[in-house]
């Protein structure tokens, strides 16, 4: 060979290794990136709990839309009667009511406030659970009751988890007191790409909507000031970089690998 053929071979060679770098290494790239790394995976890695912030003095406050049950009993249970008006079950045929009573609840309005036997309309909006019995309490002795105890219970306790996760859905709850990992726990947890550093709660306040964020992968998640959730919240869980990342590829990295072994054919051809 002589060394002219030499030359042209080394240079065709050169240009090839040069198209080849130019078309593999976006495709090495997006595969790349498109993998969920381990620390974007495990809860809790980072960080310190600092004890002093935790708090377990969660204290729910009532808000428009809230159906409460509000039980009034005192010794004397013929005079709390009035106070605690059932709902029984009935048939338009029969004479009498049929079915177990259960009692009445009650829908806070847009401004806060109920309709509640012989007290008329009382303002429970902005109150928590000790605050809205007490002045309960107060409105009922001595006028009405002696020593009257009051219970208020939300009937209607719900929040939603939606986006990334295995079982989005609406939960409604008994139990007042939930973690965002309890509601996490209850859809099923996060899918393997959803984003743990970045969970968006949106909540309700003063009537207006506020967003809050929480990284899940960092210990100061439990002293979040919306670890604990309240009715109506909604928990949103965007996917992660990799997901993302790999929506917008997987458009293209197939045209990629069909342009890849167009070149190569070509240059193969080229270079014999």
């Amino acid at each position: 060979m002589s060394i002219q053929s030499l030359f042209l071979f080394s240079q065709k060679k050169f240009i090839m290794i040069k198209v080849l770098k130019f078309i593999l290494v976006p495709i090495v790239f997006v595969l790349f990136h498109s993998c969920a790394h381990k620390k974007d995976l495990i809860y809790f890695q980072f960080d310190e709990i600092d004890q002093e912030k935790v708090t377990n003095n969660y204290q729910l406050t009532f808000k428009p839309d809230d159906m409460v049950q509000i039980i009034v009993s005192t010794k004397d249970l013929v005079s709390a009667q009035p106070f605690n008006l059932p709902i029984v079950a009935t048939s338009p045929n029969a004479i009498n009511a049929q079915g177990n009573p259960r009692l009445q609840s009650y829908l806070i309005d847009v401004n806060g406030n109920i309709e509640f036997p012989v007290l008329g309309k009382l303002k429970l909006g902005g109150l928590t659970r000790v605050q809205a019995s007490e002045m309960i309490k107060n409105k009922l002795s001595p006028a009405y009751l002696v020593d009257p105890i009051v219970n208020i219970l939300i009937t209607n306790f719900k929040v939603t988890v939606i986006g990334d996760i295995n079982n989005p859905k609406l939960l409604t709850l008994e139990n007042e007191r939930v973690s965002i990992l309890d509601a996490i726990g209850m859809a099923g947890d996060l899918s393997i790409s959803g984003n743990r550093k970045n969970v968006m709660v949106i909540r309700e306040e003063n009537n207006m909507k506020k967003k809050y964020t929480i990284d899940l992968t960092s210990n100061t998640c439990i002293t979040s000031p919306v670890y604990y959730l309240q009715q109506n919240d909604v928990v949103y869980v965007e996917q992660n970089n990799a997901k993302v990342q790999d929506a917008a590829y997987t458009r293209t990295t197939g045209l990629f690998i069909s342009l890849a072994s167009v070149f190569i054919s070509l240059l193969t051809i080229l270079t014999r």
